[in-house]
């Protein structure tokens, strides 16, 4: 797409050889003929004026409207009264032609876990947010800054994490990543550097990323299994691993709550073999039927990493995330950090930071728990209706539900589904073995439509059963 311009004259790379046998006129011929045939300029792509060129290049602006003149018999350059000079049309070679990437199915409704619902980021609320935080800050905020973020945004955040989530939150062992996958991956750098090289992670959970992320930090993942209180400890101890994801807030992707003795057995683990403990805690925000529960990094600060973002609660686009670190890792975390990049985009901080202290984040974490509280809602009436035989577990948190087949293929239903224009996706891509059985259907109601959720449990009801 060719560059647009509003009054301005565009800059162009050429340059003037006045020891050449060339002449000043043939070479600015040629290279700006080179530059559309070659692809550089674009059809349609406009040109500096002639003053700007002749000015910029020390010739006569005489010499540069022969150029252009010279160039638009030539079938290079159009120009019309009034307009500017640009690239003429047929003036460029026609590239092969790519077909396109095979449009996916307009689903009628799909289930895909994981994503928040889009469409209601607070946009205006962000713009108000971005606007606020530009006019306040200060000329040093354009510098580089501390690698473990603006403190501003460190202090609210602090501030929200114990108020909202119990958390031991110190600004300064705050570190503001990029969304988990750095926050994770400075992690496990961190941890290797101490001597940890067995990572432990739960089953089912995400094997995929979380191994690939091990083996980059020189580690080994093991898989620990989870029951209905949440990981199992016991197993846990005889993997030998020094260090073990968790999502105990609402574990992905069953949705298990991990219980109280569950939680001090973990935090027992990690101060008695002096392990550590990584936290991710991607959607505790969002509660319905119980009590919220707190972090379990408030249980045991020296020996748990906790990781948290905005992917959920905002959108995976911000690409906001932090790290709240036991003392003897925060060092290591950020040396990472600043090798990493330096730091974070200072103004999303900023920005994130007013919206948390003016009480606009909390009011979209509400409207946001009434939405998601009304879809979940739906999908449990769905299949009250259509499939009441089954069982759906998972449901007091976050935006995603589990759902026990009985005897029904989990693979031959997510493949059928799809021809009736529903997404429906399996468990057995959350398994380590990878295995169907027991056939489980992973259901996220976050970014699809109320009045979607009942229409897509109809159309696959027969499969269900």
């Amino acid at each position: 797409m060719p560059l647009e311009w509003s009054g301005l004259s565009p800059e162009l790379l050429l340059t003037i050889d006045r020891g050449s046998a060339e002449g000043l006129r043939a070479q600015l011929e040629r290279q700006i003929r080179d530059a559309v045939r070659t692809g550089r300029l674009e059809v349609g792509e406009r040109l500096p004026s002639s003053r700007e060129l002749a000015a910029r290049l020390g010739l006569s602006r005489g010499l540069v409207q022969d150029c252009y003149a010279q160039l638009r018999s030539e079938g290079y350059l159009a120009t019309r009264v009034g307009a500017a000079t640009t690239v003429a049309a047929g003036a460029c070679p026609s590239p092969a032609p790519v077909p396109p990437p095979p449009a996916p199915p307009r689903l009628l409704a799909d289930f895909r876990s994981g994503v928040p619902d889009l469409s209601s980021f607070p946009l205006a609320d962000w713009l108000w947010a971005t606007r606020e935080a530009g006019r306040a800050m200060a000329v040093t905020d354009l510098d580089y800054g501390d690698p473990r973020g603006a403190p501003a945004l460190r202090e609210v955040l602090a501030g929200y994490l114990r108020r909202v989530r119990a958390a031991a939150a110190d600004p300064q062992r705050l570190v503001v990543c990029s969304g988990y996958a750095q926050g994770f991956a400075l992690t496990l750098r961190a941890l290797a550097a101490t001597g940890v090289r067995v990572l432990a992670y739960e089953d089912p959970g995400s094997p995929g990323p979380t191994r690939a992320a091990a083996a980059r930090a020189g580690m080994t993942a093991v898989p620990v299994p989870v029951d209905e209180h949440g990981i199992d400890v016991a197993a846990l101890a005889a993997t030998g691993a020094g260090a073990v994801l968790v999502t105990p807030a609402h574990q992905w992707p069953t949705g298990v709550v991990m219980t109280a003795d569950r939680r001090l057995a973990l935090a027992e683990w990690a101060e008695r073999t002096g392990g550590y403990v990584i936290e991710d805690d991607y959607d505790a925000e969002f509660r319905y039927d119980r009590e919220p529960v707190g972090a379990l990094q408030g249980l045991a600060a020296d020996r748990v990493v906790a990781i948290g973002t905005v992917s959920k609660s905002l959108a995976p686009a911000l690409r906001i995330g932090w790290l709240l670190c036991p003392p003897a890792l925060v060092g290591l975390v950020v040396t990472g950090k600043h090798l990493d990049d330096r730091g974070s985009p200072t103004l999303d901080q900023l920005a994130l930071a007013r919206l948390l202290e003016c009480g606009r984040y909390d009011r979209h974490l509400r409207r946001m728990r009434a939405l998601y509280a009304a879809r979940r809602a739906a999908l449990v009436d769905a299949l009250a209706r259509h499939a009441p035989e089954l069982r759906l577990t998972g449901l007091a948190a976050g935006f995603h539900a589990v759902l026990h087949l009985r005897t029904a293929e989990e693979r031959h239903v997510v493949r059928q589904a799809l021809t009736r224009r529903v997404g429906l996706y399996g468990m057995s891509a959350n398994r380590t073995t990878g295995r169907a059985d027991p056939p489980r259907l992973v259901l996220g109601f976050g970014n699809v439509t109320e009045r979607a959720v009942p229409e897509g449990i109809a159309a696959v009801a027969d499969l269900l059963r």
